[in-house]
């Protein structure tokens, strides 16, 4: 696992997702830093790493990456950390389009494509 703060390439996430999942890179953006933590097994390992790294559960947010894919296909807002009744949020995916929207632009700032 690892932070990115700066930049990693579509190759280096294409190579995680072949070594863990095949076609996907799981990743939790943080959306008050805007950084993301990628390559680990699940989203709350992830997520542990960041909060570890002075993040806030609040702002982190879990999501898979598609390397292969392009447009909408990129980026699923899908993980079990998302569901978080107290902030609203009743689902896997991220209900607010507002922090959908936060976290593609983290996201396509982070990925050199």
């Amino acid at each position: 696992m690892k932070i990115i703060k700066d930049k990693i390439t579509i190759g280096e996430l294409k190579e995680m997702s072949q070594k863990m999942f095949g076609n996907l890179v799981k990743a939790v953006v943080d959306v008050e830093k805007d950084i993301m933590a990628v390559d680990g097994e699940l989203h709350a390992d992830e997520e542990a790493l960041l909060i570890e790294n002075g993040s806030q559960q609040k702002n982190l947010w879990g999501i898979n990456i598609y390397p292969e894919m392009a447009g909408d296909d990129f980026i699923e807002f899908d993980s079990m950390i998302n569901l978080r009744p107290s902030q609203g949020n009743r689902s896997r995916g991220v209900d607010d389009e507002r922090i959908q929207e936060e976290i593609i632009k983290i996201v396509n700032k982070l990925i050199e494509k």
